[in-house]
């Protein structure tokens, strides 16, 4: 089953938790959504992601084992933005952000920043996801 659209009359946890946010952080989560799903769709590699809470964020993750890491996005509680992008700290992904994009606002091994008063790097985001969408299936390509 394709996760990438919604149901009618199905409920989405993901949602209706964003529903609870104020609206500018609301947009702009909803806004980073659209760029993961839409970044999955034209990522062959990635196949269909399922989009569910883990600790409380809404997270996209791979369906096909060993392809994708998890990605998980929320209002960030640090001092570095008012919303950030997270990934599994195990995963070298952000260490590869940083050297790629040293603009941007890290938090250590785990996530990148971004805050409502300035535009989304809607270029670097989509480069950011779909590396994390095919990270696995990445590594095991380079390895060979």
């Amino acid at each position: 089953m394709d996760k990438h659209s919604e149901s009618a009359g199905e409920t989405n946890p993901v949602l209706d938790l964003l529903e609870t946010y104020p609206s500018e952080l609301k947009a702009a989560l909803l806004k980073l959504r659209d760029l993961i799903r839409e970044t999955a769709r034209q990522t062959p590699e990635a196949g269909n992601i399922e989009e569910t809470l883990k600790w409380g964020q809404p997270s996209y993750l791979t369906v096909r084992p060993k392809s994708g890491t998890t990605i998980r996005i929320d209002k960030d509680s640090s001092d570095k933005g008012d919303y950030a992008l997270y990934v599994n700290c195990q995963s070298s992904l952000v260490s590869e952000w940083r050297a790629m994009f040293p603009g941007l606002i890290f938090g250590g091994d785990r996530s990148v920043h971004f805050r409502l008063q300035e535009d989304l790097p809607e270029q670097e985001v989509r480069q950011m996801i779909g590396m994390a969408l095919t990270y696995h299936s990445g590594k095991r390509s380079r390895k060979k």
